[in-house]
């Protein structure tokens, strides 16, 4: 039902002071007195803890019935309304609470699944400023770009009291800021997200770093346009839990909202303009600036120094990887920075020039093409893959949608032209799964037939080396 245990009881003691109403004389007192007290105390709680928008009805509903059921028994002589009378009010009362569930299911706090490698994983956030590049998005001078980057590592096993990270932010207020920032971005109202900051993920904060596994090769990562550096963090997790360092970045001023270390909130600047030139434009200009952070990221991580994780990462194996218009960065950043041995997109639409030739294999994720597909997408994806001088692939996924390839799933409605059709588990698991045969395979030399293997997972092109010339 997507509730908690208290919210459950709120609902199951509004429904019984609803019924309570029509049940013989000689129950009812004992099931409206019994029912008052369970809606009372967990409404109560719920109060004090937090109560999310979809139990807002039952409490209206809970507190229209209960003058109703308790009044035949402070006044024994009141006579109850007639059944025709009641009825419409009691069919409207159930009406109100059936909505919390139903509601609860459409807009729910994500449950991440559980992580399938041999690591349990850590996390933790980085700041970094650039000295070497201006701000162009500031017309101050003196400002250097700034990112903020989310590890997620092999760690050793934690207590089982452990506190699991938070998702979308170190704190819960920082939680709650981009939540909004994101909803208010798609034009929707903050309210309808109130779960998603409440979710913990399976990450350990700060963890200690796994003792065996060696050197751990890295998995960088750009979010789309207006996307965080959380955005994939089930996708982030599972990939950690089985030997690889992922590290995502917050692009301030293109993300919905950064929060920076000394307290300040960045949000999004990146606005378009209608104009389609224009925009293609700017995304070019957007894509350029988000590859640059990837490559200063990863010369971060290279000099990395008295950290957890200093000693641990293997700055010879990495793969530039991202989604939407973090995907067409990671695709600019490996053809400029020659140090990203991979890249994946995941659904990204390509930006900037074509030129010089990719030379590192990639894997291009995309949802099924259809008459309502820019018909540039198609194409242009294909003459980037077909010019790489390393086999590269493009891996349809049926029943995908654009936010298929996010965490998306987990917590928006589920319908199939926003998240697709593949559910809230399977979505996040094929993405993952397919990613890592990749990676496993081009970073680690790992051996079997990867076309093979990515093929189990949807419609799969290949591109071998110099089909394009």
């Amino acid at each position: 039902m997507n509730l908690s245990p208290l919210e459950i009881l709120t609902l199951l003691g509004a429904v019984a002071l609803v019924v309570a109403r029509w049940l013989p004389a000689a129950a009812r007192p004992r099931v409206t007195i019994a029912a008052g007290a369970v809606f009372l105390l967990s409404a109560l709680v719920l109060c004090v803890t937090g109560i999310r928008w979809q139990l807002l009805p039952v409490l209206a509903s809970g507190a229209i019935a209960a003058p109703f059921a308790f009044s035949p028994l402070v006044r024994s002589r009141t006579r109850r309304a007639r059944w025709w009378l009641a009825l419409p009010g009691s069919v409207a009362c159930v009406g109100l609470i059936v909505t919390a569930p139903v509601t609860a299911w459409a807009f729910p706090v994500p449950v991440f699944p559980t992580p399938s490698g041999n690591f349990a994983v850590g996390t933790r956030v980085l700041q970094w400023t650039d000295p070497d590049r201006p701000e162009t998005f500031t017309a101050d001078p003196r400002d250097r770009r700034t990112i903020v980057a989310q590890l997620w590592y092999p760690a050793q096993n934690s207590p089982a009291g452990a506190p699991r990270a938070q998702y979308l932010g170190r704190t819960e207020d920082e939680a709650r800021t981009v939540s909004q920032a994101l909803a208010q971005g798609v034009g929707l109202p903050g309210f309808l997200f109130d779960g998603v900051p409440r979710a913990r993920t399976h990450a350990i904060p700060d963890a200690p770093v796994a003792a065996e596994g060696g050197r751990f090769p890295i998995v960088l990562f750009s979010p789309g346009s207006s996307g965080v550096r959380t955005q994939n963090t089930a996708w982030a997790e599972e990939i950690a839990s089985h030997g690889y360092v992922v590290a995502a970045l917050d692009h301030p001023y293109d993300s919905a909202a950064v929060v920076l270390a000394d307290g300040r909130t960045i949000t999004s600047a990146t606005v378009s303009t209608g104009d389609r030139n224009e925009d293609d434009r700017l995304a070019d200009q957007w894509t350029s600036i988000r590859a640059a952070d990837l490559s200063f990221a990863l010369t971060r991580l290279e000099r990395l120094d008295a950290d957890p994780l200093t000693g641990r990462l293997d700055t010879g194996r990495v793969a530039a990887t991202g989604h939407s218009m973090g995907g067409a960065a990671a695709l600019q950043a490996a053809r400029r920075d020659h140090r990203f041995d991979a890249v994946i997109d995941l659904d990204g639409f390509p930006h900037g020039p074509l030129s010089p030739a990719l030379g590192q294999p990639t894997l291009a994720f995309t949802q099924a093409i259809t008459p309502a597909t820019d018909p540039r997408y198609p194409s242009q994806l294909a003459e980037v893959l077909a010019r790489g001088t390393a086999t590269n692939y493009r891996l349809t996924i049926p029943g995908a949608a654009h936010l298929t390839f996010t965490d998306g799933p987990l917590y928006l409605p589920p319908v199939p032209s926003i998240v697709g059709s593949l559910g809230r588990i399977e979505s996040p698991r094929v993405v993952a799964a397919a990613s890592l045969e990749f990676l496993d395979s081009v970073l680690r030399n790992g051996s079997g037939d990867l076309a093979g293997a990515l093929s189990s997972h949807g419609e799969l092109k290949m591109f071998p080396p110099g089909n394009g010339r």
